[in-house]
């Protein structure tokens, strides 16, 4: 999973404690949708905010990405009606969507690259805490006061306000962001680095958990620190990693260099939804599929797995690596009613990561 300031941020809605988990999905940020269109997004939040009960759709938002026609080929009826009515200006989703089930129509468009959808990101929680000031501020603001408003097992507000969502997120993503970098360090010595991460005495050792067995990690180099939000994370993810945090004075404009120098990593997402005949249809930009419409949800998850695997496969390669490795994963979203399960929506990604073949 690679994080950053545009990073999707959930939480599990009903447990008993929730946990903030963030992406792999990326939005565009309230706080950036609102320089687009001050007046719809911060009109939107107020009505949000005003109302009793809380909607499953507040301070989400969806516009169209200008994506040229030819792309728009082979669409459902349904993802024609749900595009249609978006707009190049961010639209709240209670009001683009006329129902649960358009949900997953939404993000089949996303995925094919003919929509935007915002919500809640990491640089929205920065904007809260003034450590972010070149976007809309109060709207990031009045975003987080209805994240903040979810509810837990107990039926206790997840937050208490937008300070102290703010706070957690950030923290939340620094911590991944110290095991995504400790994950890959153990790769690259030569260990299982996906399994050792859930270690429990890892997991120690990154708390500094106090008892008589006291656990430590450190690595063996600074942590060099790359991108526009750098000086807002590394150093504190260097300090739990023990190490120290180099950020470079042009670290916002590094992007490029470590795209080139780092590993190559890219993601493929494939959606199914049911479409009007219900039937299972895959849908996926740069995937290539002999067959769309299956009569079955487990074949439809089984070609979509292997159109995936061979996309990001090609995408990996093309982008400059000289060998891949590929994890495949499903998202299968159903429901329950009177004891029989109900299919509402499946997302299967690839991701492939490789070194670049000139190293």
């Amino acid at each position: 999973m690679v994080l950053g300031g545009d990073s999707e941020v959930k939480i599990n809605e009903g447990a008993l404690t929730p946990e903030i988990s963030l992406g792999p999905r990326r939005l565009v940020p309230v706080s950036l949708l609102a320089t687009m269109d001050e007046k719809s997004v911060m009109e939107t939040l107020q009505r949000q905010l005003g109302n009793y009960a809380q909607g499953r759709n507040d301070g989400r938002f969806a516009l169209t990405t200008g994506a040229p026609d030819h792309l728009k080929a082979g669409l459902t009826k349904s993802q024609q009606a749900v595009l249609e009515r978006l707009t190049d200006k961010p639209q709240a989703l209670d009001v683009v969507l006329q129902g649960t089930a358009e949900i997953a129509t939404l993000d089949s468009l996303a995925s094919r690259g003919l929509a935007l959808i915002g919500g809640i990101t990491p640089s929205d929680a920065q904007h809260v805490l003034g450590v972010f000031d070149h976007w809309h501020g109060e709207a990031a603001s009045l975003a987080l006061q209805l994240f903040a408003r979810k509810k837990d097992g107990s039926g206790n507000p997840f937050a208490l306000d937008e300070g102290e969502l703010a706070l957690r997120i950030v923290e939340r993503l620094k911590r991944l962001s110290a095991e995504r970098v400790l994950e890959t360090s153990f790769c690259e010595d030569g260990l299982d680095g996906a399994a050792l991460i859930t270690s429990p005495l890892v997991k120690r050792a990154l708390n500094r958990d106090a008892g008589i067995a006291r656990m430590a990690l450190f690595l063996d180099r600074p942590l060099i620190g790359l991108g526009a939000g750098a000086r807002a994370y590394y150093p504190d993810t260097a300090a739990i990693l023990g190490v120290e945090a180099i950020v470079p004075a042009d670290a916002d404009v590094a992007n490029a260099i470590g795209a080139v120098v780092g590993q190559v990593r890219v993601m493929v997402e494939a959606e199914i939804i049911q479409n009007d005949h219900l039937m299972f249809e895959i849908a996926g930009a740069g995937l290539d599929l002999e067959q769309k419409l299956f009569g079955h949800e487990a074949d439809a998850i089984d070609a979509a797995k292997k159109a995936c695997d061979a996309a990001v496969r090609k995408k990996a390669l093309a982008a400059g690596a000289a060998s891949v490795e590929i994890v495949l994963s499903e998202d299968i979203k159903s429901s329950s009613h009177d004891g029989m399960r109900q299919f509402i929506s499946a997302t299967i990604t690839a991701t492939a990561k490789g070194r670049p073949a000139h190293q």
